[in-house]
């Protein structure tokens, strides 16, 4: 993150769809897919294990995706606010529940302008796994 190697406060894991996926997974791609008509071919799994877990505001790095696609998230478990905030002045700030179940659509274009991050919450909070679908750019191969 931001060039450095930190450690990372949530679990994490990343699976490519030609490569193969557990059929819970592989059920989640078609739902996703089908919903959005959008050729995802990769899923970044984040298990946020309590309040504690937290990820930083952060854009997705575009280099490594398929330019115009979008990110569509799966939440799954305890609901986590996700805070978007504008980059340039006056950095506007949306607050989103994502609550158990939703799916949220952020354009490929949305990752120039805006930052996202789930914080760390005060109060307690029980365990939330998060599908991040995305397309990636095939001449930059990555894993999250």
């Amino acid at each position: 993150m931001y060039e450095r190697e930190l450690e990372v406060p949530r679990l994490h894991a990343h699976f490519l769809l030609a490569d193969g996926v557990p059929s819970l997974l592989g059920e989640a791609f078609n739902l996703v897919i089908g919903y959005f008509d959008t050729p995802f071919d990769s899923v970044g799994l984040n298990l946020y294990r309590n309040e504690h877990d937290s990820v930083a505001p952060h854009n997705d790095k575009l280099e490594f995706l398929q330019a115009g696609q979008p990110i569509a998230l799966l939440s799954l478990g305890a609901t986590r606010r996700m805070v978007i905030r504008q980059k340039k002045t006056p950095h506007r700030r949306l607050n989103v529940d994502l609550e158990s179940g939703s799916l949220l659509l952020m354009s490929w274009s949305s990752q120039l302008h805006y930052d996202h991050g789930i914080p760390k919450e005060r109060d307690r909070v029980g365990p939330r796994i998060s599908l991040a679908f995305r397309v990636r750019n095939t001449s930059q191969r990555r894993t999250e």
